[in-house]
C-alpha cells in the first residue's frame, strides 16, 4: 500500500500541468522560429531587387517587381569555380572528419589510462595550447618551412584535426565511462591495447564520436582561413574561401568600376552588393544545414547508447 502511495506522489510531482505543457510548447515553436527565420531572411535579401533595397531597406517579404535573381545570375556564372571549390570542402571535411575523430579519440583513450607512465606530462603538454598559443607567425613558419605543406590539401585538413579541447573531452568521457576492471579483465585474457580499443572502448563511446565528429565537421566547413593564407591556386580552395574572394572581388569593382571592362561594369552597375553577399552566405549555409539532421540522427541516438535502465 505504501509503495502504492509513494507511486501515486511520484506521477502526480512528475506531471505537467495543461498549462505548463502549452508555455513549453510556445516557448520551443519561439526558439525554433528565432534558428529557421534568419536563414529565410537571408534568402529574401539575396531575391530583393537593388532599388527595392535602397528605397525600402530589408524586407522579410517581398513580391512582383521587388524580386530579382542578379545575384544567383552572377553566381551562376561562376558555377565551375564555386563546384570545385565545394568538392575541396566537401574532401577536406570527410577526410579531416575522420582523420581527427581517430587521432583525437586515440589520444583521448591513451591519457585517460592512469597506469601510462607519460600520463601527467603529455596530459600538460595537451593542456598548455589551450591556455598558450605560439601565435600566428610561429605557425605560418612552421607549416610552410619545416612541414612544407603550403599549396597543399594537407594544409587544410592537419591543422584542425586535433585540438586541446576535443582531446579533453574524449579523456574525461574514457575516464568516466570505461570502468578500469573491463580494461583489467581484457589484459588478463590476453587481449591487447589495440583490440581492447577497437572492440571494448569504441562500441560504448559512440557519444563522444558523435560529439567530435560534430565539432570537427563544422569546423572544417566553415573554414576559409587556412585557405586565404596558405593556399595560393584556386584549384584547392575550399567554397568559403573562394566565395569570400568572389564577394571581396565584387567589391573592389563596384568601387572601383573604370577598373572593370564594359560588359562587367554593366553587369555591376545593376547587381545589389547586399543582395550577392545574401546569396554567397545563403550557399554556403544550405549545403551544411541539409547534412545536419541526419547526422543529428545519429549525434542523439549515440547519446542514449549505454543508458542505464531504471
Amino acid at each position: 500500500m505504501s509503495k502504492k502511495m509513494n507511486d501515486s506522489a511520484m506521477n502526480k510531482l512528475n506531471r505537467i500541468k495543461p498549462g505548463t505543457n502549452i508555455l513549453f510548447n510556445l516557448l520551443f515553436v519561439l526558439l525554433a522560429a528565432m534558428c529557421f527565420l534568419p536563414i529565410v531572411s537571408i534568402f529574401v535579401i539575396s531575391i530583393t531587387d537593388a532599388g527595392a533595397i535602397r528605397a525600402d531597406g530589408y524586407k522579410f517579404f517581398v513580391w512582383g517587381k521587388d524580386v530579382s535573381f542578379s545575384a544567383y545570375e552572377y553566381l551562376w556564372t561562376q558555377r565551375q569555380t564555386i563546384l570545385h571549390a565545394l568538392w575541396v570542402s566537401v574532401y577536406v571535411t570527410v577526410i579531416g572528419t575522420v582523420l581527427g575523430v581517430a587521432l583525437t579519440t586515440l589520444m583521448g583513450y591513451v591519457l585517460s589510462r592512469k597506469e601510462y607512465k607519460l600520463n601527467g606530462f603529455l596530459t600538460i603538454l595537451v593542456f598548455i595550447p589551450m591556455i598558450f598559443g605560439g601565435g600566428m607567425a610561429a605557425s605560418y613558419v612552421v607549416n610552410t618551412q619545416i612541414l612544407h605543406l603550403k599549396d597543399s590539401m594537407w594544409i587544410l585538413i592537419l591543422p584542425l584535426a586535433v585540438s586541446s579541447f576535443n582531446v579533453t573531452i574524449t579523456r574525461t568521457f574514457f575516464r568516466q565511462t570505461i570502468p578500469d576492471s573491463i580494461i583489467e579483465s581484457a589484459k588478463i585474457d590476453g587481449a591487447s591495447q589495440w583490440t581492447i580499443f577497437g572492440r571494448i572502448v569504441l562500441p560504448v563511446s559512440k557519444p563522444v564520436l558523435a560529439t567530435i565528429g560534430l565539432f570537427l565537421a563544422f569546423g572544417y566547413w566553415n573554414d576559409w582561413f587556412q585557405s586565404k593564407l596558405y593556399i595560393d591556386s584556386n584549384s584547392l580552395k575550399s567554397l568559403q574561401a573562394m566565395l569570400y574572394s568572389i564577394e571581396a572581388d565584387l567589391k573592389f569593382l563596384t568601387q572601383n568600376q573604370t577598373a572593370a571592362l564594359t560588359s562587367q561594369a554593366a553587369l555591376l552597375a545593376s547587381m545589389p552588393k547586399e543582395s550577392v553577399t545574401m546569396a554567397i552566405a545563403f550557399v554556403v549555409a544550405v549545403p551544411i544545414a541539409c547534412v545536419y539532421p541526419f547526422f543529428q540522427k545519429y549525434f542523439i541516438s549515440g547519446l542514449t547508447v549505454g543508458a542505464v535502465k531504471g
